[in-house]
């Protein structure tokens, strides 16, 4: 009896807690709830459209919107970096307060705000009066900066990465693409560096039309491309050179010319000064720094942009293979069976197993330049293999192919020189053929 009474009394003191917990606690507010933090204005990013960044020491700078681009003013009239411009305007239309840390400062020197580092004012579209942030220090930890607003007297604390957001000289705020063009338009690549290279595009192909005509590399044109239109200046030397031989750009080093329809677009590179190199965008008078590596990414001639596959054949687009190997000749042609698959045929009209072929033209398209040279090597007067393709375009492409010691090199009817190519690759070609016969 006694037991029971006392599970009684538990229960009705567990009843209790659980009453107290819905109708007191449930009341409270979350104690993990997110606090909401007070912004410094109230203006949406879009609707600003002047920002004036001026810091204790270095030039201030001003950059405005015309047209809905940002263009920089001051101090000087160039077009501004979109990004870098657009990230500030969102900082500080989205600017928290993290925490207050003085309502009524007696000294803003010990904030760092007497005078304040910078001072950046801003001003929305319609409005006549701006608005002004000034910053001072770092706190302690780094994680905050002082700040406040000149018609307020209290300081407070912003996250402290935005330092780097608000206080930016006028060359981080302008646009620093070495070189402008229109990539998608680009039809023709001009490189005169130790004699000049010269690169034409025909629908999705290039080629290479100087010093001679071959096939060009499509990916490695698109890389000389990409390499421009990403180019960033490093710094600028000079807005206005006027003796440009000092920085080698009397008679530079190299030139790399863009064509796109009736438009050109070209840059020029000077001497070099340690890790950078000097250029200059002939379309403007100023003279400014690249790095030294991505000058020798553009520095390209015409072996180095040489499509290095040797056959453009492949399994799917090869019609006939024709195989000279001294006094033996193996030819194939492809036809369709009545079940609509293809049928590889020999010379005495015999088939052949598909597969083995396709492996051959996989193996055979498998084999690329590793060098070029300007002649033909004497040792392909005696070819170890002769393989011509005929593709499905009706086009026919012959590779010669021949041993020299324990290298391999290959010519292709067309177009001038020749190459060395991988070994192990022509060895696997050659064994594909042989397992054809």
């Amino acid at each position: 009896m006694r037991g029971l009474k006392s599970t009684i009394a538990l229960l009705v003191v567990l009843i209790g807690l659980v009453a107290y917990i819905y109708f007191v606690d449930s009341k409270k507010p979350a104690s993990d709830a997110p606090e909401t933090k007070a912004k410094a204005f109230t203006v949406d990013a879009d609707q600003i459209e002047e920002i004036h960044i001026k810091p204790t020491s270095g030039d201030a700078s001003r950059v405005a919107k015309a047209n809905g681009t940002w263009q920089l003013i001051e101090p000087e009239k160039a077009e501004a970096d979109q990004g870098q411009v657009s990230n500030a305007a969102t900082s500080l239309a989205s600017l928290e307060i993290n925490r207050v840390v003085d309502d009524n400062p007696s000294d803003l020197s010990q904030y760092g705000l007497n005078p304040p580092k910078a001072e950046i004012t801003f001003r929305a579209k319609g409005q006549k009066d701006t608005h002004q942030l000034l910053l001072g220090e770092k706190t302690a930890t780094g994680s905050d900066l002082y700040a406040k607003t000149p018609d307020q007297k209290r300081v407070f604390l912003i996250s402290g990465y935005l330092e780097n957001t608000f206080e930016r000289t006028p060359f981080d705020l302008r646009d620093k693409a070495a070189l402008k063009f229109d990539q998608s338009k680009a039809d023709g690549i001009e490189i005169a560096h130790d004699g000049t290279t010269a690169l034409a595009k025909s629908g999705s192909e290039w080629a290479v039309t100087k010093p001679y005509k071959a096939r060009a590399d499509f990916a490695g044109a698109e890389a000389v491309l990409t390499s421009l239109s990403s180019l960033q200046m490093q710094k600028i030397v000079e807005n206005d050179a006027k003796d440009l031989a000092k920085y080698g750009l009397d008679k530079p080093d190299a030139t790399i010319t863009v064509n796109g329809g009736s438009t050109r677009a070209a840059l020029a590179l000077g001497k070099k000064e340690g890790d950078s190199v000097y250029a200059r965008d002939l379309s403007r008078p100023i003279v400014f720094t690249i790095a030294a590596t991505a000058a020798g990414d553009l520095e390209k001639d015409a072996g180095a942009l040489r499509r290095k596959d040797m056959f453009d054949g492949r399994s799917f687009n090869a019609t006939r293979v024709e195989l000279k190997r001294g006094a033996e000749t193996l030819s194939f042609d492809k036809s369709k069976g009545k079940d609509g698959k293809d049928v590889w045929k020999n010379a005495a009209g015999k088939e052949v197993d598909a597969m083995k072929v396709d492996d051959m033209l996989t193996k055979l398209s498998n084999i690329r330049a590793q060098l070029f040279q300007d002649r033909v090597d004497p040792v392909l007067k005696m070819p170890t293999l002769v393989a011509t393709l005929k593709l499905d375009n009706n086009m026919m492409e012959t590779v010669t192919f021949a041993r020299s010691g324990n290298a391999v090199l290959a010519s292709r009817e067309g177009e001038p020189g020749s190459a060395t190519v991988e070994v192990m690759a022509f060895n696997d070609a050659m064994s594909a053929i042989d397992a054809v016969k």
